[in-house]
């Protein structure tokens, strides 16, 4: 099945707001979880940036997990921008997440200035994802840790038609194309490992995290 990309930002406020109450819930939380678990305990003073942040539902996760983090949020959506800040301030969470607008292939932060780059659900979006890897490991701290997942493209139709139905069965019918579009355009795991390949100053592995799911993890030399 051919990678069929998505819009690089998601900027319809409908859709927006249809991808905010989509059952992200579990998901989220494991991946959280799952970073978490890769340095525990956690350091009390970590600086992490999350990319392609959305409507801040995992930053918020991580606020509330890791109350000593200073976690910056960026995206290229203002929509997104705007929910995420009203679901922080909602949260009770304003002032321990800053919220920037921002390419990913193009970041306006230092070198070595992050002590974690996290992203979940953004690569599918990009049509090319070395580029913003590369960004995430230059603002990454020596030994800094990087963290994405995103998932994988089926290798059929109808692989993917069951996917859909099994964790979009019960949402709208823009909730279930929004999830089918990207699955559409997600990578192939073998893709992911020529990016992993071609990344430098980075150790790191690419694993089948979920039967939808593929997660790169690893450290900036």
């Amino acid at each position: 099945m051919e990678r069929q990309l998505e819009p690089e930002a998601m900027d319809d406020e409908l859709e927006v707001a249809a991808y905010d109450e989509m059952g992200h819930d579990t998901v989220n939380q494991a991946f959280v979880d799952d970073f978490l678990a890769i340095d525990a305990p956690t350091p009390s003073d970590w600086s992490v940036l999350d990319l392609g942040a959305g409507t801040a539902q995992i930053p918020m996760l991580l606020a509330e997990a890791c109350p000593g983090c200073a976690i910056t949020a960026v995206d290229l959506s203002s929509p997104m921008l705007s929910l995420a800040r009203k679901n922080i301030e909602r949260a009770g969470l304003g002032g321990r997440i800053t919220l920037r607008m921002a390419n990913s292939a193009s970041l306006p932060f230092a070198d070595n200035q992050f002590d974690a780059v996290i992203s979940n659900s953004l690569i599918h979006h990009l049509p090319e994802p070395i580029e913003s890897l590369r960004e995430a490991v230059r603002v990454l701290q020596p030994d800094g840790q990087l963290f994405v997942r995103d998932l994988f493209r089926p290798a059929c139709s109808k692989t993917l038609e069951q996917i859909v139905a099994t964790y979009a069965g019960s949402e709208s019918t823009t909730q279930q194309q929004l999830l089918r579009q990207s699955l559409h355009a997600a990578l192939k795991l073998e893709e992911v490992e020529k990016l992993l390949a071609d990344l430098e100053d980075f150790d790191g592995e690419v694993k089948v995290t979920s039967d939808r799911h593929w997660t790169l993890s690893g450290r900036k030399r």
